[in-house]
């Protein structure tokens, strides 16, 4: 991801025409070459250094984190991340108009958004959208589904497993009756 886009700014800053549109894909894809100071929607124009900054917490945070990953959506999701974060912080930190200050090389318009992006923005939204994914699902950083019919299993063999007979039994529970089931309705 991270070399993707800085391949692609590297052609877009050495071939492109600077704030001119170059259809793609007619309305559908468009190259808009511009540099964004802010953040999305160029938002917080005038704080570049505070993103630079918070751009490199995070990144530490996700090197950091990513030494727990067991599943390989997860790996996905971290190297979507990573590689995003990194493309839009050397930007950050070595385009004009000098370090920690730099603009980022924005290029990528489409009709169902108002901004214009960078394969890095496409990582990071990625990312975001498999997080989404992956936490509804319930699938955890180590590749394990938790979800609440787990937990329902887990508690039914709870209650079928044979009890230890050095410890009382409850004596609300039938001694010599299995546990009933639910059975399918007709």
């Amino acid at each position: 991801m991270y070399a993707i886009d800085q391949i692609a700014k590297y052609l877009v800053v050495a071939h492109l025409p600077y704030e001119r549109v170059v259809p793609v894909l007619g309305e559908l894809l468009k190259f808009y070459y511009v540099t964004n100071s802010g953040a999305a929607f160029s938002i917080g124009s005038g704080s570049t250094w505070i993103f630079s900054i918070v751009g490199a917490c995070v990144l530490g945070f996700v090197i950091w984190y990513a030494r727990r990953i067991r599943s390989l959506a997860w790996a996905v999701l971290f190297g979507l991340l990573l590689g995003g974060l990194l493309g839009n912080l050397t930007d950050r930190m070595l385009r004009a108009p000098g370090f920690g200050v730099g603009h980022v090389v924005d290029f990528i318009k489409i009709p169902l958004l108002p901004a214009i992006f960078n394969i890095a923005d496409v990582g990071i939204v990625s990312s975001m959208a498999l997080f989404l994914i992956l936490t509804l699902r319930g699938v955890g950083i180590d590749g394990k589904r938790t979800t609440g019919h787990e937990d329902n299993a887990a508690a039914e063999h709870d209650e079928i497993a044979p009890h230890d007979e050095a410890e009382p039994r409850n004596q609300a529970e039938p001694h010599d009756q299995a546990v009933p089931h639910d059975e399918p309705k007709e």
